[in-house]
């Protein structure tokens, strides 16, 4: 049999652009989902990578507002920032030269983070979505935007491997394997936040029962449709939802 040689590239350029295209929207129903749950208000930005090269960042404007089909901009992990992008991308391009494992970032306002973070202090694992961020929360310990690529290092050298970083009166960052799960420890992250400033005020008398590094990795979980189930909450009603089709550990926006 002969190959058709000329056929081949252009179906490849069509099965990249079908690529791009879907995960143009998973990124779109992404950071709907992140502003309707009151996590971003008119800052903030999340983005999917697409392979080992590139990633894709919503479009520059309120996440809240970005339209059905409003096009995202393809970023390059090594390289400067494509015109009209945000400047703290630079974050994202951090996470994913260093990890190759996340597939989604956010860069988020959630208002009790912020709050607890002018306190310089992270959620601690008091409740269950607490857990997911053992040891703890880093702090980076600075309240002026990311301007810089030495900066934006810098932040997420103090990330590390954790799944989020709380930059202190400047909102946070979090990273995981899928846009779900960065959707949800996003959410978890901020509950977490909640709870430890409810307790904060009855601590003086009634100290807080945290959670140990056992319990927690009991605890931090993924069983029992756990990421699926609250994405489905946080997503639903979203004019581009698809079916979702997930397994126990990952999903993808459908």
């Amino acid at each position: 049999m002969t190959q058709n040689t000329h056929a081949a590239p252009s179906l490849a350029l069509a099965a990249t652009r079908a690529d791009v295209s879907e995960a143009d929207r998973a990124v779109r129903v992404a950071a709907r989902t992140l502003a309707r749950a009151g996590l971003a208000h008119a800052y903030g930005h999340c983005s999917v990578r697409l392979d080992d090269e590139h990633f894709l960042v919503c479009a520059a404007r309120p996440m809240g507002l970005i339209g059905v089909g409003e096009a995202g901009t393809v970023v390059p992990i090594n390289g400067p920032l494509p015109d009209g992008v945000l400047g703290e991308v630079r974050l994202h391009q951090q996470i994913y030269r260093r990890r190759p494992g996340i597939g989604a970032v956010a860069r988020t306002m959630p208002p009790k983070t912020m709050s607890l973070s002018t306190l310089r202090r992270t959620p601690r694992a008091l409740h269950g979505p607490g857990t997911y961020f053992a040891p703890g929360v880093p702090l980076w310990d600075d309240p002026q935007l990311i301007r810089s690529d030495a900066q934006a290092q810098a932040v997420i050298d103090t990330m590390g491997e954790n799944a989020a970083v709380v930059m202190r009166g400047n909102g946070a960052v979090v990273a995981a394997d899928t846009l779900e799960a960065m959707v949800a420890l996003t959410w978890y992250l901020e509950d977490a936040a909640r709870v430890d400033l409810d307790v904060l005020a009855l601590e003086a008398t009634l100290p807080a029962a945290v959670l140990d590094a056992t319990e927690c990795e009991a605890r931090a979980t993924r069983s029992g449709r756990i990421i699926e189930r609250m994405w489905e909450y946080l997503s639903a009603g979203d004019p581009e939802l698809h079916d979702i089709t997930s397994d126990n550990t990952t999903a993808s926006i459908r």
